[in-house]
């Protein structure tokens, strides 16, 4: 699937939300609002499929349409069509950066080829983005090998530790030293600016910089 397909798949599913929210019908005195059910079954699993294979079952957006489109009322369609424009906008601002997302869409094979090609192109911002997920999905692992648990508890549920946490941890279990724990807080803070849009706070050169760190990092810990 390559990212103009993806675009395409995308609209498709927005305007089919809206093809399944002309079908809403009033409940009657007691009853409430809803859509046609099997269109609104046939919008949910399709867009399902979708972000699982763009985004993985583990990114907010994947998780978020599976929690809020459980029953086809208007608010439930509303909160779906939603989430998949939200989904559109990162897609269309070239934020795909994933990697099942990537591979799926035959951008890149490699990453950091990828970070090195975009700094190469100028575009900064996305490099620092890829650069940082790179980095982030690498201590996920580094966790995994020193067998530190990569989630965390909260409410009574597990979610996925944030970057910064599984950098602290590492740390204290001396899988590296302070120095590349320091490293790596900086890297994650670039990575968040640019994430934010605060493209004014960091420089090309602080980026390619970054890059060439986080690859010598993974060099040395892989």
């Amino acid at each position: 699937m390559k990212i103009e397909d993806i675009k395409g798949r995308i609209n498709e599913l927005i305007s089919f939300g809206a093809e399944v929210m002309k079908t809403q019908k009033d409940g009657g005195q007691y009853g409430l609002p809803s859509v046609n059910v099997s269109m609104f079954n046939e919008l949910r699993s399709a867009s399902l499929s979708f972000l699982k294979t763009i985004f993985e079952e583990r990114h907010p957006f994947y998780k978020e349409f599976d929690a809020k489109t459980n029953k086809n009322n208007p608010t439930e369609l509303l909160a779906g069509i939603g989430i998949l424009k939200a989904a559109k906008q990162e897609i269309d601002g070239g934020w795909l950066f994933t990697v099942k997302g990537l591979v799926s869409a035959e951008i890149f094979s490699d990453f950091l080829e990828m970070a090195d090609y975009l700094l190469q192109e100028g575009y900064k911002d996305p490099a620092a983005v890829m650069t940082g997920s790179v980095l982030e999905e690498h201590l996920r692992q580094l966790c995994n090998r020193a067998e530190i648990s990569v989630e965390v508890e909260k409410g009574g549920k597990l979610s996925p530790k944030k970057a910064d946490l599984l950098n602290a941890d590492l740390a204290n279990a001396e899988a590296y030293n302070k120095l590349d724990q320091k490293a790596i807080t900086t890297w994650l803070d670039l990575r968040n600016k640019a994430a934010h849009g605060k493209y004014t706070e960091y420089t090309k050169e602080q980026v390619e910089m970054m890059y060439q760190g986080v690859a010598n990092f993974i060099s040395r810990t892989t």
